[in-house]
């Protein structure tokens, strides 16, 4: 039922009314006695939103409505009104037709595993534990959760840096605006693009990615503008772009933010998946920190960011965390932390510059069986190879780099990503893998 970010598919077909009430039953019967509900800017999430609020009043939780909010919004509220739990009603940065629901603790991190399982548990046997009818949950709204999330983002960067910039700021038809409204609270020059919430997503695809933000892209490098920001649906995400108007290599961005927390912290820890590249390893460690590889998910990332001694989380698909800030990924914070980082030693695209990058060679086999591939695949790379990390697929370190083998979550493939000190090297990397998946795939 549940991924690595919640639960996410088609409406009507993966998300359904029903299983959003099985949640918010699932959730109240689970323990939770006040649960913070919100949505982003789709119209199924309408119903969607109502269903799980049913469900969880039905088995005896008080509601607190936010509406219309970003995820960081809501998983930072969570802790305001003494809740035990959050339920974000959102795809994120998925297509118009999907939507979904994430869960947040109070400490504004995702449900764990564990969580996750007993919610599973609990609607997969229909175990509700339903009020009497006098003792059904209450439901009420808290219209200034944006506000408050506004006023945080102010309180955490350094105003000076920020004052004099210009930010561009797309929103993506989705419910970041509160970036916008910290940067104009912070005296910045704020243009935005796309800032109408629009669940179709007109202006874009909700994915911040290089090749969907091309006209904040232009906006940036054929203005006098410092940097562009940009969100997904919900703004747990947040990618960048340079005062030339170039797209920062995601990557880039995790070493800069990883390299600025530790530096800042005077040492430490810095989670990241198994899929970062090594130029994040070289920031990090260049800083005086030291990088930890988790599973690929934000949930992973935010879990070892909880860990003590950790300053920083990172996925390069642009979901950052600060966990003295709050354990969720927060698209805002990270635009905010971005602006005052140029601010105080811009340009950005010579931040950039100042990062040491690598070839990267990918591949993708398709396989009619994942797991059993997988099985071989790991019997031949553990035998052929000394470091071999299986906390996510087949992570193998060499002298010249490291290739990755992973069984990709939705469809019927197995995906090799390998970085080397040269191209040939990377290319030599990555056959090796798909030698190793072909033989096993025969």
């Amino acid at each position: 039922m549940f991924g690595t970010s919640g639960v996410r598919g088609p409406v009507g077909e993966t998300v359904t009314a029903e299983l959003a009430l099985s949640i918010g039953r699932a959730v109240a019967t689970d323990g939770a006695s006040t649960v913070l509900v919100g949505r982003d800017a789709r119209e199924t999430g309408r119903f969607l939103a109502d269903a799980v609020a049913a469900g969880l009043a039905e088995c005896g939780a008080d509601v607190v409505d936010l509406g219309q909010v970003a995820t960081p919004t809501l998983a930072r509220r969570i802790a305001h009104h003494d809740a035990d739990a959050g339920v974000v009603i959102t795809a994120s940065h998925n297509p118009a037709p999907d939507n979904g629901l994430k869960l947040w603790t109070p400490s504004g991190q995702a449900f764990d595993t564990d969580r996750r399982e007993r919610i599973v548990e609990i609607v997969e046997r229909g175990s509700y534990d339903l009020a009497d009818w006098d003792d059904s949950g209450d439901r009420q709204r808290d219209p200034t959760a944006t506000a408050a999330h506004r006023d945080a983002l102010v309180e955490a960067v350094d105003r000076e840096a920020i004052a004099d910039l210009s930010v561009v700021v797309d929103v993506g038809n989705g419910v970041g605006g509160v970036t916008a409204a910290a940067f104009g609270e912070l005296g910045a020059n704020v243009t935005t693009l796309n800032a109408q919430p629009d669940g179709s997503f007109p202006g874009r695809p909700s994915e911040p990615t290089a090749e969907t933000l091309t006209a904040l892209c232009t906006q940036v490098g054929n203005s006098d503008a410092d940097l562009g920001i940009a969100h997904d649906g919900d703004a747990d995400r947040m990618m960048a772009v340079d005062e030339t108007g170039a797209f920062v290599p995601k990557d880039v961005l995790l070493a800069l933010f990883a390299r600025r927390a530790v530096r800042a912290a005077g040492g430490g820890q810095v989670a990241a998946p198994v899929d970062t590249s090594l130029c994040a390893d070289d920031a990090v460690t260049a800083a005086g920190g030291e990088l930890v590889r988790t599973k690929v998910g934000d949930v992973f990332v935010a879990e070892a960011a909880a860990e003590p001694g950790a300053v920083f989380g990172g996925e390069p698909s642009g979901a950052w965390i600060w966990p003295d800030e709050t354990l969720c990924p927060d698209g805002p914070l990270a635009a905010c932390k971005l602006a005052a980082l140029v601010g105080s030693r811009g340009p950005l695209s010579e931040l950039v510059d100042s990062v040491d990058t690598y070839p990267l060679s990918r591949d993708s086999i398709a396989v009619d069986d994942k797991a059993a591939v997988m099985g071989r695949v790991a019997e031949r790379i553990q035998a052929d190879f000394e470091h071999v990390d299986t906390s996510d697929g087949l992570r193998v370190e060499t002298d010249d780099g490291w290739f990755l083998v992973r069984a990709s979550g939705t469809q019927p493939l197995v995906r090799v990503t390998a970085e080397a000190t040269t191209e040939a090297a990377a290319d030599r990397l990555r056959k090796a893998a798909v030698d190793r998946i072909t033989a096993a795939t025969g």
